[in-house]
């Protein structure tokens, strides 16, 4: 059996991982330029965007795992004799994945017998997470490494994540977007509605109120999903706001006539940097069987 490694832009919590026998490595934040915490490790989500919630100043910034992080969490499953297939966020939004490469070929001269597979997942947080969940569930009915990772590949292009923000500042704070825009957009109460497809992230709509903007989401939701819904994973992540996601959730389960068996997810800090607290998302993918059948 193959060893499964993601990096953090995953958002497993410690838990799942454990439970599914996954091994996660978590991205740095710092506040200070200086001292670098590892996400998860060193602090926990709640607390992260507790201080982001509280101090208006405060301007985070977030790095990618480099690739002694990964060699020190390859190495011993390699000592094992075990391949690995490891997970990684969007290569368009990280250097995670190039760390992962790098680390990967210092590795393969040491271990030239075993595999080291690196998948770049092109999504991020519910989406990279419903990915990871498909590879668990090849993974537990046999499946070899190479027949899940072409699989997986595949899937990979079926993903989707749509996602949309309480407030523009935090992408102001990262210089995602300039003062003016996040002002204007401020003033008018707008919410973006963004995509994230085959690692890119684009504009769908821009609107005023919450409400708006997650009947919108649920719209496109049932537009792209009505002929699907029985072939698809689903998953719907959140940044303190909870209750607003559970009444989602229901929302779009009654409109597709279907249950969304994965739990409600808490968005990491690769992404609720960006996006800040009360980003609500959703995210799916077609099911490993869909294609198989296919």
């Amino acid at each position: 059996m193959f060893q499964i490694i993601s990096d953090g832009g995953c958002d497993f919590s410690r838990e799942e991982a454990q439970k599914n026998e996954i091994a996660v490595i978590p991205f740095y934040i710092t506040f200070d330029d200086k001292t670098h915490l590892k996400e998860g490790i060193d602090i926990s989500k709640k607390d992260y965007f507790k201080r982001l919630v509280e101090d208006k100043k405060l301007f985070p910034k977030t790095s990618q795992p480099n690739p002694q992080d990964y060699i020190d969490v390859y190495t011993p499953f390699l000592e094992e004799g075990k391949d690995i297939l490891s997970l990684t966020i969007s290569s368009k939004l990280s250097g995670s994945h190039n760390s992962a490469e790098i680390a990967a070929d210092m590795l393969r001269e040491k271990f030239p017998h075993r595999i080291i597979a690196i998948i770049d997942s092109l999504s991020v947080s519910i989406g990279q997470g419903l990915i990871l969940k498909e590879i668990i569930k090849m993974r537990e009915l046999g499946y070899d490494l190479q027949e899940t990772v072409r699989i997986a590949e595949e899937l990979l292009k079926t993903t989707r994540v749509y996602f949309t923000l309480d407030s523009l500042e935090y992408l102001k704070r990262g210089g995602r977007i300039g003062p003016t825009t996040a002002l204007v957009g401020g003033v008018l109460g707008l919410r973006p509605i963004l995509q994230l497809e085959m690692g890119e992230v684009s504009q769908l709509d821009s609107v005023r109120g919450k409400t708006r903007s997650l009947k919108l989401i649920q719209e496109a939701i049932v537009a792209a999903l009505k002929d699907e819904k029985d072939w698809v994973n689903l998953s719907i992540g959140h940044i303190l706001k909870k209750e607003d996601a559970t009444t989602f959730k229901e929302n779009v389960e009654n409109a597709l006539g279907i249950k969304i068996k994965n739990p409600i997810t808490e968005v990491g800090v690769t992404v609720g940097t960006h996006a800040g607290p009360g980003a609500l998302a959703f995210a799916y993918c077609k099911s490993f069987s869909a294609l198989t059948a296919a």
